[in-house]
């Protein structure tokens, strides 16, 4: 009786924030050991599946929710940031789980330095601390032999993360499993700016430029071609992250309403679920039809 008077004491006290009796029970119920088991078996059995049927050899996400998140359920900013990076830990075990090879994180944007000095520094601090965790602990590293690279212009962080950032780059140079890029500071204008200074200085003429030189003088240079970019919060915007490596026919865009730290593995195993169908039916459909009409174009 207790539990049920507390429970209602939680909803009535939620009302104005928009939480509703059933989201209360719901979180009431998962907190028990047993459905927290019963779920990760389920969790696991249905990567499985997933895992041998076609699966994205490598996902893209812009992580975008994090202050709205904060605002939304009055918190902090940086409370919002770190319920941020322990919602990539579980998405991140769950691509590994179904099989992706290759996860790239929109982590830090160089447009980010404009905000607030205190949020910036808070993200800074927050970014070293959990590195830290990656190079003293890693399990999650040693679990999915993941080998971590950081993308961007290194040169505009603080000494003391970027020394951070290379020892864990370091630690996991010789995982050969998996792969995680972490983009931080990033944009792909710096990019592609990066990419031509390097292939300039490198003495290379025009006529010898190709699409694949620039690819290979790219942050993410010798990475496999994006097939899934996942963006979060419902905002229909690229905001300026992988664009030369998103552009290919093959990479599907897909945009969720939820904000970041909402975004659960139950709802990537189900754009995984998503993926493997259309890749398996309508993409092999589609081919039959192009070769269809391939075939009446040269009757004509």
């Amino acid at each position: 009786m207790q539990i049920y008077r507390s429970l209602i004491k939680q909803n009535l006290s939620n009302k104005g924030h928009g939480v509703s009796f059933v989201t209360v029970m719901t979180d009431w119920i998962s907190s028990f050991p047993l459905t927290q088991h019963a779920a990760k078996f389920a969790k696991e059995q249905i990567c499985k599946v997933i895992s041998t049927g076609p699966v994205p050899r490598h996902i893209g996400f812009i992580m975008d929710g994090n202050r709205r998140y904060a605002r939304k359920n009055k918190m902090e900013l940086k409370e919002g940031h770190s319920a941020g990076f322990d919602s990539m830990a579980k998405i991140l075990e769950t691509c590994y789980d179904c099989g992706v090879e290759a996860v790239t994180v929109f982590a830090f944007s160089i447009e980010n330095f404009s905000r607030s000095r205190y949020e910036v520094k808070w993200l800074m601090d927050l970014g070293k601390a959990k590195f830290k965790q990656v190079i003293g602990n890693g399990e999650l590293c040693e679990k999915y032999g993941i080998r971590i690279r950081i993308l961007g212009n290194t040169s505009l962080l603080p000494k003391d993360l970027r020394e951070v950032l290379k020892n864990a780059e370091e630690m996991t140079k010789n995982n050969k499993r998996a792969i995680l890029n972490v983009c931080w500071p990033y944009t792909s204008r710096d990019d592609m700016t990066n990419a031509i200074r390097k292939i300039v200085a490198s003495g290379c003429s025009s006529e010898r430029i190709t699409e694949d030189t620039i690819s290979n003088n790219l942050y993410s240079g010798g990475l496999s071609r994006m097939d899934l970019l996942i963006r979060t919060s419902g905002v229909y915007r690229l905001s300026d992250f992988m664009l030369w490596e998103c552009v290919y026919p093959d990479c599907e865009i897909e945009i969720v309403s939820v904000l970041w730290p909402e975004f659960s593995p139950t709802k990537m195993v189900w754009i995984l679920l998503k993926w493997g169908f259309y890749r398996t039916y309508y993409g092999h459909r589609m081919a039959k039809l192009i070769n269809i009409d391939s075939e009446h174009a040269k009757e004509s």
